[in-house]
């Protein structure tokens, strides 16, 4: 599904029967720029006003993209000498020293982090990881990387010189940016999970009845900072502002004829949007310059391993094979005890050799089943939910960084043209709901950004008590004056 104009995670509200994840919005503006155009072009009454506003948003736009020009022609260059493919030679024919390299890609972590500010992504954090991993999707194995193989000095040196807050844990070798919500929502008879919910069923009801469960309790993950039970203290008009997506999963479904031999539904909020930064470890006789930037797209949340550089072969984990053999132990002994009473009860035995049978069926066909999901969900993640990588990623964060700009650029105009003058807190409210009324879409209007590019192309002023103006269109488009594109489209008409 698309992803939606949402934000980070933060908390986590549970029930008896659900798993609510709440989201913040985000500054993202998610309607297509010609859509966003269009839409405003038709409520002016006037028809030379009309025409007076599509010539302004497309001066607006040749203008900013102009501001931005040399800075991501800077930040393409210092990609072209650390992109993984060609950044030996490049490096190589620039006969630079280690000192001056070091130098060149902190200065491109600086343009990119910049960047990716711009285009509104944020970095997760080590809660909204907590909370991401708390259930489980599609993917049911745990996956680690492998850090062996990254680099632990490129991003180390440049969170020194450029401290950030909730930096995560792993901050050191790589970096996952996030930005925009979705929901990702999968149908199926789900067999061996459905089989796998009722073992898992069945060997708790055994150990409760054995009393054993102290055994085989799960360690407790780490909590998030955040104390969930604030998602119930939250103000009211904060909650209705905020975006609350529910998690629909097997092991919570309750138990039914329909639900276990017919197709089911489960549920799971996605991140729109993923990139990943890191740099591989090279080796002992050779360091390896080269930066990977990968893309990804709708990522569930609670499947975000998908996209970890280097990962490990997924395996049993230690506390998997310490319940499989403890299991067996115990199964033998109360089985061998069974034996020796006088009068062995045959359904005792029956009972006790099921359990433990069915526990190690279990611990097996899971892994089996879940290697095989594993191996398709990577395959998947390389063809369908990564979109690029490299300098294709950039490409899409400079053109992502000039529409948004543009769109708050012309938001904020209509809203002071139709509604005439405003206070900062008025105009980010009337953008706010221009988008909610018009394109039934929430996002978190970035008011101060739009109002300073509004003031840098001089097309807007404020009044003696220090509300914001804008100037009529015809004079606005007379300060703005023809761009560079319409003089070479007016010279090609003419020669045509």
């Amino acid at each position: 599904m698309e992803g939606r104009g949402g934000g980070g995670t933060e908390e986590r509200r549970r029930s008896s029967n659900n798993d609510v994840i709440r989201l913040e919005r985000e500054s993202v503006i998610p309607i297509l720029k010609p859509k966003l155009v269009m839409k405003l072009a038709d409520l002016i009454e006037q028809n030379s006003d009309r025409t007076e506003f599509l010539k302004l948003c497309k001066r607006v736009e040749y203008t900013i993209r102009a501001w931005y020009l040399l800075q991501f022609e800077d930040l393409m260059q210092l990609y072209s000498l650390f992109d993984p493919v060609h950044s030996v030679k490049r490096l190589e024919q620039q006969n630079l020293s280690p000192e001056e390299i070091d130098v060149l890609e902190q200065n491109f972590l600086t343009y990119f982090f910049q960047v990716m500010e711009k285009s509104n992504f944020k970095i997760v954090t080590d809660e909204e990881i907590d909370v991401a991993h708390h259930g489980q999707y599609l993917l049911n194995l745990p996956i680690k990387v492998d850090e062996s193989k990254l680099d632990k000095r490129l991003l180390s040196k440049y969170f020194k010189e450029h401290p950030h807050d909730n930096l995560p844990e792993f901050s050191d070798k790589y970096v996952i940016f996030r930005r925009g919500i979705g929901i990702d929502q999968t149908t199926d008879y789900f067999i061996m999970e459905k089989l796998d919910m009722i073992i898992s069923r069945l060997w708790l009801w055994f150990l409760k009845k054995t009393r054993l469960q102290m055994l085989f309790s799960r360690r407790q993950s780490r909590k998030p900072k955040s104390d969930p039970k604030k998602t119930d203290e939250l103000n009211p008009e904060t909650e209705e502002e905020d975006l609350y997506v529910e998690r629909i999963r097997i092991e919570n479904m309750e138990l039914s004829m329909r639900k276990l031999f017919g197709k089911i539904m489960i549920q799971e909020p996605t991140f729109d949007r993923m990139i990943v930064v890191y740099r591989g470890a090279g080796t002992k006789n050779k360091i390896d310059r080269g930066i990977f930037v990968k893309h990804f797209k709708n990522i569930p949340m609670a499947d975000m391993e998908l996209v970890l550089p280097e990962k490990k072969n997924p395996s049993l984990t230690p506390m998997d094979w310490v319940k499989f053999l403890v299991s067996v132990i115990i199964g033998l002994v109360t089985l061998v005890s069974s034996l020796e009473l006088p009068k062995a009860d045959i359904w005792v035995v029956i009972a006790i050799l099921s359990g433990v049978v069915g526990y190690c069926a279990k611990v097996y066909f899971s892994f089996q089943q879940n290697m095989e999901t594993y191996r398709n969900l990577i395959t998947q993640s390389m063809y369908d939910k990564q979109l690029d990588s490299g300098r294709g990623t950039l490409l899409h964060l400079c053109d992502d960084v000039i529409q948004q700009e543009v769109k708050e650029v012309i938001i904020s105009y209509f809203i002071l043209m139709e509604q005439g003058k405003a206070t900062i807190q008025d105009l980010d409210f009337r953008c706010e709901e221009l988008i909610q009324e018009e394109f039934g879409m929430k996002c978190n209007f970035e008011v101060l950004d739009a109002v300073q590019k509004l003031e840098r192309l001089g097309i807007v002023a404020r009044d003696s008590i220090g509300r914001i103006y804008c100037l009529p269109l015809k004079r606005a488009n007379e300060i703005i004056g023809p761009t560079t594109e319409e003089l070479v489209v007016k010279a090609t008409q003419s020669s045509a």
